[in-house]
């Protein structure tokens, strides 16, 4: 077949296909690798061939010069679909990018100053070394785990644990830079979830029996790296249950009569005894201390632990809130 003649051989399993005339290589200019779109007709063209449905996922735009570029699909509800597409260094600053599907996209050390990334869809793109600065990504979509993270995942799934951490090492680094940007867009929930994911993953660097990574750990547990005030209070609910059911089996001292746990007790007897057991506990963990009921036996040692606790607890709800409230 003449090569004039020829169509691109772009295709993917899923049945997706380019029909554009190919180029000497079998694939036509969009998505031949090897043709650096820097022409500066270049992204004129790109934004007509996309307005005349040609086939956008897995073109190669690696060290193109797009600044300023419009890919919104305008009156439609779905953006464009640049699914596997490579913006490998490309120059995207200032670009419309609005409800861009970008999943699986090389997005590595692209120049994307200033562009408008508002609802795009980088679900699993390598978004390494992206320039963010001045990026409107509200609404960004990033997905559940980051390409690095399932890399790392899969790698500590066949033992290499060195090429997992260095993952989790690119992951970090890509959330943090995440993180700056949403900071520098007021967008203070969005940070507060990447700087989790940051410290997540730094978590994940250090050697799992280490004393720092269970530390890390507990704190993740706790208080979400203090971004997540609501598992302070679900930890105090749970602490307060568990010694509320310690204390019913241990006892508590209350005018001079044992209240514990009897086997031979009526139902009724058993909810009034748990329900005093369950005060007694607020009041031990608030550290309020009315005297009305004391502890006996193992109780004191229970009610030591739930004072200390809950006073430490108390505390750093107190500055997890305020650092919430005050962004």
């Amino acid at each position: 077949m003449d090569i004039k003649h020829r169509r691109c051989s772009y295709h993917e399993q899923e049945g997706h296909r380019c029909n554009e005339t190919a180029e000497k290589s079998g694939l036509c200019y969009w998505h031949d690798p090897n043709i650096i779109k820097n022409h500066p007709d270049d992204k004129d063209r790109l934004e007509e061939y996309a307005r005349n449905g040609g086939q956008l996922r897995g073109i190669s735009l690696r060290r193109a010069d797009l600044e300023g570029i419009d890919l919104v699909k305008h009156h439609n509800k779905q953006g464009y679909d640049m699914t596997h597409a490579d913006f490998y260094r490309a120059n995207l600053c200032g670009a419309h990018l609005f409800h861009l599907n970008l999943t699986d996209a090389n997005l590595m050390k692209a120049d994307l100053r200033d562009a408008n990334l508002h609802l795009a869809n980088v679900d699993n793109a390598n978004l390494l070394g992206v320039k963010w600065n001045g990026a409107k990504i509200e609404n960004l979509q990033v997905g559940s785990a980051l390409m690095q993270e399932r890399l790392a995942d899969q790698a500590i799934s066949v033992g290499e644990d060195d090429i997992a951490r260095d993952y989790y090492e690119q992951a970090e680094e890509i959330y943090r830079d995440l993180r700056k940007a949403a900071e520098r867009e007021g967008l203070f929930g969005m940070s507060g979830d990447y700087i989790r994911h940051e410290l997540t993953m730094r978590r994940y660097q250090m050697p799992k029996l280490s004393s720092e990574r269970l530390i890390s750990k507990l704190i993740d547990l706790f208080c979400g790296y203090g971004e997540a005030p609501m598992r302070v209070i679900g930890f105090s609910m749970v602490l307060i249950l568990f010694c509320a059911v310690c204390y019913f089996f241990t006892g508590l001292n209350f005018g001079g009569n044992i209240h514990i746990f009897q086997p031979n007790s009526s139902i009724e007897q058993l909810a009034n005894l748990f329900f005093n057991c369950l005060y007694y506990s607020v009041v031990t963990f608030t550290t309020l201390g009315y005297g009305d009921f004391t502890p006996i036996g193992y109780s004191r040692a229970v009610a030591a632990f739930e004072a200390f606790t809950g006073s430490f607890t108390i505390a750093l709800f107190v500055v997890v809130f305020v650092k919430k409230m005050t962004r």
